[in-house]
């Protein structure tokens, strides 16, 4: 990975948990040297101070980049720590959910350069997606080492505007609560068919565990795959009937659901 001026200038990440944890251990294993980080966390784990990142000490005079990484609710005791770095070259990228652009350019000044992200829980694993967005004081090389440090933890997609994080929200930033659940009920459906709850746990895991890697490696879409393993009057035929009803099935429940997780975003951001 590229990190252009971060060796030199430094890198600040306010909050240290389980989401900037996971961006700090990828950057690291990446070849970022430990020593241009300077970590901003009371209850920073052990393995930052014991790799050599710099915990809870002076900051550099004008870092390359600001990472808020803590939640909306500790917004307010944890912001004045950087607020010195608004009107400058250096760019805040924030991870944390619900804070719109326009409310850090209040706090920081409206000359920030910030780019907002909506990662997701599995880029705890380095198997996340991130999707990203920017005010117009970001310059396109700014943008691009952004991009660079998310993608420690997965995929990116740039959005085209901030007004799409809130559908962003609804997909992929709580869609993996969507998939854990269907786990749930897929397992719990099994065991009313007759199998032991630990088998039926298993195997639900390990079905949508591998349907998603055959998704992701595939050069097929997903209506396709679907297709491929979908025989004329089968048993997947007749299941599908059932999920794919336009009225009771997944069509209607997952816009309904996404829509609410969207409407909610809508509404924290206001």
């Amino acid at each position: 990975m590229d990190f252009g001026d971060l060796p030199e200038r430094g890198l600040v990440l306010l909050g240290c948990g389980k989401m900037g944890s996971a961006m700090l251990e990828g950057w690291l294993s990446q070849g970022l040297p430990a020593e241009c980080v300077h970590v901003i966390d009371p209850n920073a784990p052990d393995w930052v101070v014991a790799r050599g990142v710099s915990v809870n000490q002076t900051l550099p005079e004008a870092p390359s980049i600001v990472i808020v990484a803590v939640k909306p609710q500790m917004m307010g005791d944890a912001l004045p720590s950087i607020q010195r770095f608004g009107n400058s070259e250096t760019v805040l990228l924030s991870i944390a959910a619900g804070t719109k652009i326009e409310a850090f350019e209040d706090v920081f000044g409206s000359q920030t350069p910030i780019v907002r992200a909506m990662p997701n829980t599995p880029a705890a694993i380095g198997q996340g997606i991130t999707a990203y967005c920017r005010n117009e004081h970001v310059s396109d090389a700014r943008l691009e080492l952004s991009r660079a440090l998310l993608s420690a933890v997965g995929k990116t997609v740039a959005l085209e505007s901030e007004g799409q994080i809130d559908a962003v929200t609804g997909v992929s930033g709580s869609g993996p609560a969507y998939v854990f659940h269907m786990i749930e009920t897929l397992a719990e459906a099994g065991v009313s068919q007759g199998l032991p709850a630990e088998m039926a746990m298993e195997l639900a895991v390990a079905t949508v565990a591998g349907a998603g890697a055959l998704a992701a490696a595939s050069d097929e879409g997903a209506t396709q795959l679907r297709i491929n393993v979908t025989s004329p009057n089968g048993t997947t035929q007749a299941a599908l009937e059932v999920l794919m009803d336009p009225e009771t099935g997944f069509p209607s429940l997952m816009k309904r659901a996404v829509a609410a997780a969207a409407d909610r975003s809508r509404e924290l951001g206001a």
